[in-house]
């Protein structure tokens, strides 16, 4: 082998064990926000978990193609978000399928909330605050669904979902406007 060659192939070796370092921190640092965007969409852990891991399956297949246009965070939701559409895409052609197995117990979305020293009474109240505010949600259009979970789960700013969905920042704020208002709506508050 000449030697320019093997520098070549050292050289090739070193570049891809950096890139695979890199995703490998990409993965730790932002697997958790999209494993509870999509356990919060799917309501169900065994499916986010999956669609966690295609996520991240289809951003490793990709991830020299990543252009660094975007934030890989922003990326990487980009992809969940379109692994959640296909989900649900796919649901409304079987739609025999009961609809209970998507969703969260009661009991058991009441685990994700903060414990503190909380009497039974108050976490019986929180319990029910948590199953009306899913409620709330259910009934939201898939794309208000969408950027108020990202808004209010996430946490991400507006630039960042609008990137993230590929809309428009003005009409991020219109789903959200609207979705606010709903989710109030059926909550009992005013609009």
């Amino acid at each position: 082998m000449a030697a320019g060659t093997m520098l070549e192939t050292v050289t090739m070796a070193t570049a891809g064990e950096s890139a695979a370092e890199e995703f490998s921190t990409v993965v730790a640092k932002h697997r958790p926000q999209i494993f509870r965007f999509l356990l919060a969409s799917t309501r169900d852990p065994d499916l986010a978990e999956t669609l966690t891991q295609d996520c991240f399956l289809k951003a490793h297949r990709n991830w020299a193609s990543f252009r660094g246009e975007s934030s890989a965070m922003t990326w990487l939701m980009r992809i969940a978000i379109n692994l959640q559409k296909d989900h649900w895409r796919n649901r409304r052609m079987q739609f025999w399928r009961l609809t209970r197995t998507n969703s969260v117990d009661v009991d058991e979305a009441s685990e994700w909330l903060p414990s503190g020293e909380c009497s039974a009474e108050t976490r019986l109240l929180a319990r029910e605050q948590v199953q009306r505010v899913w409620q709330a949600v259910k009934g939201l259009s898939e794309r208000q669904r969408t950027v108020f979970m990202l808004r209010h789960v996430e946490e991400m700013e507006l630039s960042e979902i609008a990137r993230a969905t590929g809309l428009s920042e003005g009409t991020v704020k219109a789903h959200l406007s609207r979705a606010v208002a709903r989710v109030r709506t059926e909550l009992g508050g005013k609009r």
